[in-house]
């Protein structure tokens, strides 16, 4: 797979980090006077960065509060889901075995994620699967983010990607809306963080385990599939 340039969304895709995110958000719907959400409604929400999370959750827990107020919240939510990234944050069956494979294949990786960019670099550090990837960008890299073509494009010159093919493995409309406006196929997991169904959202292949991603790829390199 040498020359072959795999984009990989975070939250949802590779890692399952609503645990973390929902103890922020219920930590920082705290601190505002609301209720909190459920672990399957934060499930629902992610996928936009941590302020777009943040502004789901007040809107469910009663509407956005006053600027100055919201900006307060923000800022605690960062602070608190910093110290707590990857406390009950994992990697989804199949998916480390799946980057030493391409690794081992020559494959150039790397992540593509919403997520500000030192969250992510930190939560793959946490993770022990940062030497996996020759590049990490966040929705705080470029002047646009996912779904956004610019993000993508971004993505690929970190990566020193200049020819062959290139595919984005995600979850969401956001994945598979940049990859196509990006000109590039995308993979999409079903057991994402989404509210439309995947199948819904037309990805170009879709796959229910990580296991099933290294042999999918080698089909579609070789033109088999």
């Amino acid at each position: 797979m040498r020359d072959i340039a795999i984009l990989f969304d975070l939250d949802g895709t590779l890692v399952d980090t609503a645990p973390d995110l929902h103890g922020a958000l219920s930590h920082s719907l705290n601190r505002g006077g609301r209720e909190p959400v459920s672990l399957d409604d934060v499930r629902h929400m992610v996928g936009r960065g941590a302020r777009a999370l943040l502004e789901q959750g007040m809107m469910a827990t009663g509407g956005m509060p006053e600027p100055e107020v919201f900006e307060a919240l923000v800022a605690d939510f960062f602070t608190y889901y910093g110290d707590h990234l990857s406390d009950n944050s994992k990697p989804y069956e199949g998916v480390r075995s799946a980057l030493e494979a391409f690794r081992a294949a020559g494959a150039n990786l790397a992540v593509c994620t919403n997520k500000p960019h030192g969250f992510a670099v930190q939560l793959l550090k946490d993770l022990d699967m940062a030497p996996f990837f020759t590049a990490v960008t966040g929705g705080d890299s470029f002047p646009t983010r996912k779904p956004d073509a610019g993000h993508i494009l971004g993505t690929l010159e970190r990566m020193g990607h200049t020819s062959g093919k290139a595919f984005m493995i995600g979850d969401s409309d956001n994945d598979i809306t940049a990859a196509h406006n990006a000109g590039l196929p995308c993979i999409a997991v079903s057991y994402g963080y989404t509210e439309i169904p995947v199948r819904d959202l037309g990805p170009d292949h879709i796959i229910d385990n990580f296991d099933e991603l290294v042999p999918l790829l080698t089909r579609l390199v070789s033109g088999r599939a």
